[in-house]
């Protein structure tokens, strides 16, 4: 009986770290790049035309390239999937094998 307390515990941790990260951290992660593109454009540049900060607009791009690249490897992994593959980790980068 504990043990499966315990093991039940472990998933909802799990789950609830996933759901962290995927469900509030990517859109959290794009608020903050547009808030730093706006950084980057001189923030409130329609009434003071204050300079662009450079440092703004490449957080912005970072920012957006890696909710691209998590948007990305999600449609893949439900895409490989679909078609009996799964994805693997083994090297620096995703790759689609045989399941």
């Amino acid at each position: 009986m504990t043990q499966n307390l315990v093991l039940v515990g472990d998933a909802l941790w799990k789950i609830l770290l996933v759901a962290l990260v995927l469900g509030a951290g990517l859109p959290v992660l794009f608020s903050a790049g547009v808030r730093a593109m706006a950084h980057g454009a001189g923030g409130d540049a329609e009434t003071d035309h204050a300079p662009g900060h450079p440092v703004g607009k490449v957080l912005a791009v970072v920012c957006f390239a890696v909710v691209v690249a998590v948007v990305v490897l999600g449609i893949t992994f439900i895409v490989a999937g679909g078609f009996g593959k799964v994805l693997s980790f083994e090297h620096v980068y995703p790759t689609v094998v045989d399941g």
